[in-house]
């Protein structure tokens, strides 16, 4: 059943890989189930109750099944998150670890070295140099642990950067030459998505004090008036909702801000 459910997330493995998740798909839709159902149960129980207390129908519990497709859902997605995560410590790195050895190489340290040295400076793309390290200390080349590495590697940046080196590791041309134009490449990009993303934040932060400073407090202010003058009572739960909406409102201009800012701008 699992390695059939398994099979309806045909990205679910890469997406494992790339997480650095060490679990089989199966294994992971499996434990996804099995936690979904714990959930599930420990929330269907607790309602349950609440509803015999409250003399009301279990027919409710019903509202648990789209609740545990939802979960599920979350759960086999959350290596994807992850992924993207790393993209974001990567792109935060790739700019400094790339001149760090950039300057191990000027210096004369060896390439394999200079590699374990950047991975053990940068927490973030580390992690994924680390992992061209074991292939290469288990026997294998390390042009050939670099392109397995590029192929479940979530950051478009560092694939660049390894492939370069890969490419002129298998040409023989000089390593340091090839680095030194992507990084400079990637650092006009990077500039290039900063100037992008100045000019999309402008707008946005006005369209954030319209909506979520100004109309509030002046609705609001206005809402004080008319409720004097026309005899309009506002509860208390009135105002609690105001205040959840503006809550919300608040919540999804700073989630929209977030999301559009580049992955190195942290």
């Amino acid at each position: 059943m699992y390695k059939y459910i398994a099979q309806k997330f045909p990205s679910l493995k890469l997406y494992l890989e790339q997480a650095h998740i060490k679990k089989k798909p199966e294994e992971f839709v499996k434990s996804a189930f099995f936690m979904t159902v714990m959930v599930t149960v420990a929330l269907g129980v607790s309602l349950a109750l609440f509803l015999l207390k409250v003399e009301k129908s279990l027919l409710l519990l019903a509202l648990l099944i789209p609740f545990a497709l939802i979960f599920f859902n979350i759960i086999i997605n959350s290596p994807k998150v992850k992924a993207k995560k790393l993209v974001t410590d990567v792109d935060s790195e790739i700019v400094y670890a790339g001149r760090f050895l950039l300057v191990e190489l000027s210096a004369g340290v060896p390439l394999f070295d200079a590699l374990v040295n950047v991975s053990q400076a940068y927490h973030g793309i580390g992690a994924h140099i680390e992992d061209i390290i074991k292939r290469v200390e288990v026997g294998k080349p390390l042009d050939t642990a670099i392109n397995e590495v590029i192929e479940i590697t979530p950051s478009p940046n560092f694939r660049k950067l390894m492939w370069q080196i890969m490419n002129s590791l298998r040409t023989g041309a000089d390593v340091s030459v090839a680095l030194e134009s992507m990084v400079e490449q990637i650092t006009k990009e990077q500039l290039i998505e900063m100037k992008t993303y100045e000019k999309k934040l402008n707008p946005m932060v006005m369209f954030y004090l319209m909506m979520a400073v100004i109309l509030p407090s002046l609705g609001i202010t206005m809402l004080s008036l008319l409720s004097t003058f026309l005899g309009i009572n506002l509860g208390v739960g009135a105002l609690i909702g105001i205040a959840l909406f503006l809550v919300f409102i608040q919540f999804m201009f700073l989630n929209m801000i977030k999301s559009s800012r580049p992955g190195f701008a942290i």
